[in-house]
C-alpha cells in the first residue's frame, strides 16, 4: 500500500466492500463486524485536517489523538484551535495523545492515570467538548503490558483494543503486516487501524522526502509567524526563509 490519499481512499472502500462498519471506541459493540480508525497526530495538524476532510467526504468518521506536550504544534493557538475545531465539525472525535516521556520522572501507573485525566480535562476545556479517549505516544513496555484502567477514559492501548481487535499500524511509514491482504481475508471481525496523516500525500514520497519537506515547510511557517509579529521584517534583511 502506497502512502497516498488515493491509496487511503481505496483502503476505506475495501473496508466497506468487505462488510466492515466504521465505529468508534464508544459504540463498537453495536456492530458484530467493525473497524475503528485511529490517527495519532505526532507532528502536523494541517495534514490531519486533510485526512479528516477525505474521510468526511467518504461519509466516514474516526478519532484524532492530539498531543498537549509537544514542541511541534500548539493546540491552544489560533491555528491549532481552528484545525481541531474543523476536524470536530466534520463529525470526527478528538482524543488525547499522551506522552509519558514528557514528564521528568518515570510515572507509576497511578500517576500515569492521574496525569492522563488531567490532560484530558485541559484538552476538553480548550476545545469545549468531551475528550474521553487516550492513545499513548512512545509507550513504555510497562504501560503497554499493564492494561491500564483510567476512570471514564477509554485506553486505546488497553487489552480490548490492542489484543482482542486485530491491531494494524503504519508507524514510521511502514505497515508491519499486509493491511490490505488482512482486510480482504475477512479473517478478523474486529479491526483497529492506526494511521498517521503525516505520511500521506498526493504522490507517494519516501521517508526522507516526507521528513525533509516537513522541515522546510516548518521553516517557512516560522518565518510567516515572525512576519505577522515584526513590522517590516524585510528591513531586517530577511527574505522568505529557505534552507
Amino acid at each position: 500500500m502506497t502512502f497516498t490519499y488515493q491509496a487511503y481512499r481505496d483502503m476505506l472502500l475495501l473496508l466497506q466492500e468487505s462488510g466492515y462498519s466504521f465505529q468508534n471506541y464508544d459504540n463498537y459493540q453495536d456492530a458484530p463486524r467493525c473497524v475503528i480508525l485511529r490517527h495519532d497526530i505526532d507532528y502536523n495538524l494541517e495534514a490531519s485536517v486533510k485526512l479528516a476532510e477525505l474521510e468526511a467526504n467518504a461519509g466516514i468518521h474516526s478519532t484524532y489523538f492530539v498531543l498537549l506536550r509537544t514542541d511541534f504544534y500548539n493546540v491552544a493557538s489560533k491555528a491549532g484551535q481552528s484545525a481541531l475545531r474543523h476536524i470536530l465539525s466534520l463529525g470526527h472525535k478528538i482524543g488525547l495523545h499522551f506522552d509519558e516521556t514528557a514528564y521528568r520522572t518515570q510515572l507509576t501507573l497511578e500517576e500515569l492515570s492521574q496525569n492522563i485525566i488531567k490532560e484530558c480535562g485541559l484538552l476538553s476545556a480548550l476545545l469545549e467538548t468531551a475528550v474521553s479517549s487516550v492513545s499513548m505516544h512512545r509507550p513504555s513496555k510497562t504501560t503497554l503490558e499493564s492494561d491500564l484502567y483510567i476512570p471514564e477514559i477509554v485506553n486505546s492501548y488497553g487489552k480490548t483494543f490492542f489484543k482482542d481487535f486485530k491491531y494494524l499500524s503504519d508507524s514510521r511509514r511502514h505497515w508491519r503486516e499486509p493491511v490490505l491482504d488482512i482486510i480482504r481475508s475477512g479473517e478478523y471481525s474486529r479491526l483497529h487501524i492506526l494511521t498517521h496523516a503525516f505520511w500521506y500525500h498526493d504522490k507517494d514520497q519516501s521517508l526522507f522526502e516526507t521528513v525533509n519537506t516537513f522541515i522546510h515547510s516548518a521553516n517557512q511557517a516560522l518565518y510567516h509567524q515572525m512576519e505577522e509579529n515584526i513590522t517590516n521584517i524585510a528591513e531586517i534583511g530577511l527574505q522568505s526563509f529557505d534552507i
